[in-house]
């Protein structure tokens, strides 16, 4: 296997989460992250940093707490089987989780305390690791004769998966070169179990949970090594075929799943519908994308496509979330999305975000960058508390009054860790790299996909190019570039992308103060030009308040709208209602339009910036029968001012109860429901 440190250092590969080869199938290539610096004072940079200055470190202490490093420490020593393992089996993929994190949050420097946890966990992972390359601390410490014999629950794979992607980011970053040795190590063991094809005499089987097909592609990009495609590869090939292993032992789950949850019951290129664990078929889907862009495979590709038309036609919440069963973690029927049982789990809004911008680099279709924008603002942004150490595992659409919260998974408030805790390092290895999922080149030139405010520097046609970016976004629809050094004589295109929930007819666009007719190209707004220092583009477009209407076959939210400005979903909290109007008991006037305002609640001050108002009206909650015929449900005689506030931005305060969706008032009709949509 080629070294990872030679290939590194020859400049083959950039520094991201995601970095297609020179050869693979793709539209649109990713910026390096250093190419990308944001700007503190501005949301993406503010939370950037809250992300370096509490939920890394808070993980860190968690990890650590939870015994999940000491699971690993003490295979290291040999203390096999003294005691039980701590957490749940897959705990490792905690600790390298929080290790991807690091590495990524490298490019800005560490504190001394999360460099001494990098090299503290390198060395104990280092130590814990078999002769033979394989490193799994529940198996080696608790039931080493099982290797491998429980790919349906053992989250081996899973857990191999994020040691190689934790090893990836440390080598592009060169924060941890310690990991890329056990990384190998580990590669060369998986490529000695798992058969590359028919009849090599190695293992034919798949694991429980997706996972460790894109983190073998995107070892195999950092590599070179092509065994490593071949095998991501044929994990998604056997897949969902006849008569492939998914062995269980019972020891660690005896539930009865159907092969559905683990997709495991369709081949991938046949199945056309997005079904079971959400978090697994998002992962898988990642995967397919990775495997098929690198092998030049556009039918797989197509395949993952005809998935993606299934999830988001049909099967996604208004926030952008995923997973509509609480049993099996699991995505619903189509059009199943009540919002109280919405499980919406983090993890797979996560998820949804990679496989997204995958599908965007192969295709360059707007639509994905839309659709991680609105997962990112949305059910990501939420999932965090202002603070960042406190996390929402679960998503819910609305939180009923009398919700006893028993549910850990579930809660009522956004909880400092969990048993099951994939949440919290999921959000911290994302944030500290998250611009590099913010613009895109090719070679015409460069895309700009979510705005954001900062600093770019980075290679266009012809030469380079430094330029400030600042904008206001979520709150608002203006965004600035100011070009301060180009080098480059030749003309290329800067675009920017136009989101679906702006409107054409109030968009403007400036260049060095002058009006400029727009070109579109798709979706984007495109200035082709000799760009030179002092260059000043603004493009500004509208945020109109959207009142939306669910298709008529989402039962569960029928007769209501949801409330939307830019890319941000509303809510109404219980904290801004009059006393004794419970968030059930209110109904909103379709007739009257509602707006923003920059007055939020004062204890929402700092975090939201721009609030919604609306009128409606309250029902008297504990009068009138179960069921009735006609005329039980009273309303109360005064109107009610309604006050919402970002979905991202609930549960912040004691009283937490809150819905997106709120049904219109009784007797307004479809027809006399007024306002943008």
């Amino acid at each position: 296997m080629p070294s990872t440190a030679a290939k590194a250092s020859a400049g083959a590969v950039g520094v991201g989460p995601v970095w297609p080869t020179p050869t693979a199938v793709g539209s649109l290539h990713p910026l390096d992250m250093r190419e990308v610096v944001l700007t503190e004072g501005h949301e993406l940079g503010d939370w950037q940093r809250r992300n370096r200055a509490e939920t890394l470190p808070h993980c860190i202490e968690r990890v650590v707490a939870s015994g999940a490093l000491r699971n690993l420490e003490r295979v290291a020593q040999g203390r096999v089987g003294e005691v039980a393992h701590e957490g749940l089996h897959f705990s490792d993929s905690d600790v390298y989780k929080t290790l991807e994190a690091a590495a990524w949050e490298s490019v800005r420097g560490l504190s001394t305390q999360v460099r001494d946890f990098v090299d503290e966990a390198s060395s104990v992972i280092a130590r814990a690791q078999g002769p033979d390359g394989y490193l799994n601390s529940w198996f080696q410490g608790q039931h080493p004769e099982l290797a491998w014999a429980d790919l349906r629950w053992g989250h081996e794979l899973y857990c191999a998966g994020h040691l190689l992607q934790a090893a990836t980011a440390a080598q592009r970053t060169g924060s941890g070169p310690g990991l890329a040795v056990v990384a190998e190590r580990l590669a060369r063991h998986l490529l000695a179990t798992f058969s590359l094809e028919d009849g090599d005499g190695h293992l034919v089987a798949v694991g429980g949970h997706p996972e460790v097909e894109t983190a073998l592609v995107e070892f195999y990009r950092l590599t070179g090594d092509v065994r490593l495609l071949e095998l991501a590869k044929r994990q998604v090939d056997l897949r969902g075929r006849a008569g492939v292993a998914l062995p269980g032992t019972g020891l660690l789950g005896d539930r009865r799943f159907p092969l559905s949850y683990f997709l495991h019951h369709v081949p991938v290129r046949e199945r056309g519908h997005a079904t079971g664990h959400a978090v697994r078929e998002l992962y898988l889907q990642a995967g397919v994308v990775d495997v098929a862009v690198e092998t030049g495979d556009t039918e797989l590709l197509a395949a993952s496509e005809a998935i993606w038309e299934d999830l988001f036609s049909t099967k996604t919440y208004v926030t952008g979330a995923h997973g509509s069963r609480h049993r099996d973690e699991s995505i619903g029927d189509a059009y199943e999305l009540p919002s109280d049982r919405a499980y919406a789990e983090t993890c797979a809004a996560i998820a949804s975000f990679q496989w997204n911008w995958r599908l965007l680099l192969a295709t360059g279709r707007a639509r994905y960058a839309e659709e991680m924008e609105r997962v990112f603002w949305n059910t990501v942004a939420g999932a965090v508390s202002r603070h960042g150490t406190e996390f929402f595992y679960s998503n819910t659409l609305h939180l009923r009054t009398d919700d006893d919260g028993a549910d850990e998974y579930s809660p009522r408030h956004r909880q400092p860790w969990y048993l099951c805790a994939c949440c919290p390092p999921n959000l911290a290895r994302l944030m500290a790299s998250v611009q590099a999922h913010l613009l895109t080149k090719d070679a015409r030139g460069l895309q700009v996909q979510m705005p954001f405010s900062g600093a770019v520097c980075t290679e266009v046609p012809g030469g380079d190019i430094h330029f400030a970016v600042r904008t206001g976004h979520p709150w608002e629809g203006t965004t600035d570039i100011e070009v301060t050094r180009c080098s480059s004589s030749e003309r290329w295109d800067l675009s920017l992308r136009f989101p679906e929930w702006a409107r054409k007819d109030f968009m403007r666009v400036t260049l060095n103060g002058s009006p400029l007719e727009a070109s579109w190209d798709g979706s984007y707004i495109k200035v082709g030009r000799r760009w030179a220092a002092g260059d000043h583009l603004q493009v500004s477009c509208s945020m109109p308040v959207r009142v939306l209407k669910p298709h008529w076959r989402v039962d569960a939210v029928r007769d209501c709208v949801a409330v939307q400005r830019g890319p941000l979903v509303y809510c109404v909290e219980a904290g801004d209602l009059d006393e004794g109007v419970a968030v059930e008991d209110v109904a909103m006037d379709a007739n009257r339009t509602p707006e923003p305002s920059t007055v939020v609640p004062a204890d929402l001050e700092g975090y939201v910036k721009v609030a919604i108002v609306a009128s409606g009206r309250a029902a008297v909650g504990s009068v009138g029968p179960l069921y009735y015929e006609d005329g039980a449900t009273q309303w109360r005689a005064e109107p009610l001012a309604l006050t919402l506030v970002p979905y991202f931005a609930r549960g912040n305060r004691p009283r937490d109860a809150m819905r997106v969706w709120v049904p219109v008032q009784p007797g307004q009709s479809e027809a006399q429901q007024t306002g943008p949509t």
